[in-house]
């Protein structure tokens, strides 16, 4: 226990030592563009932010999808607060497109505009953690949608407006080791974040929580370059601007993978069983329906395999409903195993089974039956399971799945009949095939 608990604190030590080196390199390497003197480009400026706009906009969008199928409150405060930014960023810079030909120090105030957008930014992603560890889950999605929206468009009004009498310096020390002080603000609460994320990302791993955690890296190292800023649109203020457009992608691609993995998670959900994983009735029917569709076009037979689980009441009634839950599993891990990469496997019924064999005759399925019988037979775990196996095989020429399906049960009926006569167990009613 001892050697785990160092070998964790060693892993811990590294990982901050890594990201303490990445964040003194960005800054050497803004302090080294601080000696490049480029000529201020303000149409850059402006379709740097414009750029990020349209990101946080694309990304404010994605979050608020996610917030209304998770609920999960820290969806909603970064979605809102992204929409914020973005709308500020590009009021700004369609402000700043519209009125830099009529009075040249509009551009002058592009760093702050930047900065007050990186401080709302850094507190927005504080202020998520904190409203997730107290409020992690909403009950009125929709209402809290609406309510934020009506907040961002307030806000964005007051800061746009307010942007007209900031003052336009950039920096008051230029020949000092930190021209721009102003910018650690927004890094020490970046830095806080950071912090909370770093925890987070290894509690809640997915797509969605990393990205963050590397976008507040981002915006972390992209404060800690702009504080070596020294004059309007220099080097270092244009490598800040760069890592913030980097951590809108990040965050960006990070949100749609997310969304993909969810909506695959729906997906697959839908269609399977919850206890077993198998398919469920509904993909069955539709596996059946493609598969006489191909044998139609073909000419190429498939078979079905319908099981029975032997005395599942018995097993729930002697041992638990647990371990009868667990033998439907044991079934359906079996079941699993025997298949191939087309064929597919179901559970449509309590006990009750189904194998979709494509492009399978008799002899093929009698010997999958055969396999599944005798893995059975040879499992070791507690208690003992059989299962009853009927075959049915569909030929085309105008047949019905229902024929099928009927044939199927058909035979599954007389192999119980037959393992009846010869252990002579009480009589058990027929089983018929019913939705799951």
């Amino acid at each position: 226990m001892g050697d785990l608990a160092l070998n964790f604190d060693r892993r811990q030590l590294h990982r901050l030592l890594l990201h303490v080196g990445g964040f003194l390199l960005i800054f050497l390497a803004a302090f080294w563009l601080r000696g490049l003197t480029p000529s201020p480009d303000p149409i850059l400026q402006g379709y740097l932010q414009i750029t990020t706009g349209l990101f946080a906009f694309v990304f404010a969008a994605v979050t608020l999808v996610r917030f209304q199928g998770t609920q999960d409150r820290i969806s909603l405060i970064l979605g809102s607060g992204f929409l914020l930014s973005g709308a500020i960023l590009t009021a700004t810079s369609v402000l700043f497109f519209q009125l830099m030909h009529e009075s040249p120090m509009w551009f002058f105030w592009a760093p702050v505009a930047w900065w007050i957008s990186r401080l709302l930014l850094a507190l927005l992603f504080v202020a998520a953690l904190v409203v997730e560890h107290f409020l992690p889950r909403s009950r009125h999605p929709r209402l809290e949608i609406a309510g934020a929206l009506f907040g961002v468009l307030a806000l964005t009004y007051l800061m746009t407006a307010a942007l007209r009498k900031l003052p336009p310096e950039a920096s008051r020390h230029p020949n000092a080791i930190i021209p721009n002080p102003l910018h650690l603000l927004p890094a020490l609460i970046f830095l806080v974040a950071l912090a909370g994320y770093s925890r987070r990302k290894y509690l809640v791993d997915s797509a969605f929580d990393r990205s963050i955690f590397r976008a507040v890296w981002l915006n972390l190292a992209a404060q800690l370059a702009a504080c070596q800023s020294e004059k309007l649109l220099d080097g270092p203020f244009v490598f800040a601007q760069a890592m913030n457009v980097a951590s809108y992608t990040i965050l960006l691609g990070g949100a749609l993978l997310d969304s993909a993995h969810v909506f695959e998670k729906v997906r697959h959900l839908a269609a399977s069983d919850p206890l077993t994983g198998l398919a469920n009735y509904r993909r069955l029917l539709d596996v059946l329906d493609t598969e006489t569709e191909r044998t139609l076009r073909t000419g190429r037979p498939f078979a079905v395999l319908l099981l029975d689980l032997d005395g599942l009441k018995k097993i729930n009634d002697a041992y638990g409903h647990l371990v009868g839950s667990r033998a439907l599993c044991r079934i359906a891990d079996i079941l699993r195993f025997y298949c191939r990469a087309i064929d597919t496997a179901a559970r449509y019924g309590g006990d009750e089974f189904a194998v979709v064999l494509p492009e399978a005759r008799d002899e093929e399925a009698q010997r999958v039956a055969q396999r599944i019988r005798e893995t059975l037979a040879a499992d070791q775990e507690q208690p003992p399971i059989s299962a009853s196996i009927g075959i049915s095989i569909y030929h085309g020429e105008g047949e019905r799945v229902e024929r099928l399906l009927a044939e199927a049960d058909q035979d599954l009926y007389e192999e119980k009949a037959r393992r009846r006569a010869i252990s002579k167990p009480a009589d058990t009613p027929r089983r018929r095939l019913k939705k799951g």
